[in-house]
């Protein structure tokens, strides 16, 4: 399993000592079903652009520290339940190890409740980044099991490949091909509770996802007309709960750089992707003066 990605200081044998917790991107997403324990069955194209949160470690104490633009949205007195904490006690428990020495930072960059499985993916990240540092002899199955008793969105972030995902989140094919293009991330700064968009979801059966090519997607092109004969089932609910989705998704579609745009995950994070880095570059640091209040950000999907 490679690692999503890491950035900053290097631990002792000489790799990065922090991991980046990419956020987790629906450009499709369809609610196909549900089950008798009330999981809904989902269908996704999932990618992870290189934009996210960074775990690392740290030598100030023990526990987890958060620092970074979105500190304040993380409670103080719950830091211990957050799911990065989770995550370093379950490994620390299944490798034998003791979990007082854990001691992380989260340095949180993306929004919380916005759609992009930001607590997923530091958990994610978390799980990478101490199997790395305490050298640990566990297999990438066994890793992917552990992830799954955190959340089932921790599976796909933890492997952070572009994806077809299924089941509630625990069937994960990746994709062979994936065109590399621009990517903004734009949020109207409202939290949306995952649970009250599923209660407002009207329909819960629809059909699956079109077949995703073998080969994957080879052109941009391609990618963009497949997604064309796709939606999100959750879209409708979303703007229900929280209005100003709409706001966003219409200024995206009007944007010459923009060559499709939707919402993520359950909102309220919305995407357009682009023909390359520079141009998602120059739309988002438009609307960071246009919309001063709104979250966005640029990065690239390969």
């Amino acid at each position: 399993m490679q690692a999503a990605g890491g950035t900053g200081a290097l631990d002792a044998g000489g790799m990065p000592a922090a991991e980046i917790a990419r956020a987790k991107v629906n450009l499709a997403l369809h609610v196909a079903g549900q089950r008798g324990d009330g999981y809904h069955l989902l269908d996704s194209l999932v990618v992870f652009p290189d934009i996210g949160d960074v775990v690392s470690i740290s030598r100030d104490g023990s526990g987890l520290t958060v620092a970074g633009p979105y500190e304040h949205a993380l409670p103080c007195s719950g830091r211990g339940d957050n799911l990065v904490m989770k995550a370093a006690r379950l490994l620390a428990e299944a490798a034998g190890r003791d979990s007082g020495e854990i001691s992380l930072t989260l340095e949180k960059i993306l929004p919380v409740a916005s759609g992009i499985g930001g607590g997923s993916a530091d958990a994610a990240a978390a799980l990478r980044l101490l199997r790395r540092v305490w050298a640990l002899d566990i297999s990438d199955s066994a890793l992917l099991q552990l992830a799954l008793k955190l959340g089932a969105d921790v599976p796909m972030c933890l492997l952070s490949v572009p994806a077809r995902v299924s089941g509630i989140g625990e069937i994960i094919d990746p994709v062979r091909t994936m065109p590399a293009c621009g990517i903004v991330l734009v949020n109207p700064g409202v939290e949306v509770p995952t649970p009250e968009v599923f209660q407002a979801l009207r329909r819960r059966d629809n059909q699956p996802l079109p077949d995703v090519p073998a080969a994957g997607f080879q052109e941009f092109d391609d990618l963009i007309g497949w997604l064309h004969g796709t939606r999100n089932d959750l879209a409708e609910a979303a703007m229900d709960v929280a209005p100003g989705i709409a706001e966003v998704l219409s200024m995206l579609d009007a944007q010459g750089e923009v060559a499709f745009a939707r919402m993520s995950g359950s909102g309220a994070t919305c995407f357009a992707l682009t023909w390359d880095v520079a141009k998602a570059e120059a739309l988002s640091a438009r609307i960071a003066v246009s919309r001063p209040h709104w979250w966005a950000t640029a990065g690239r999907i390969t």
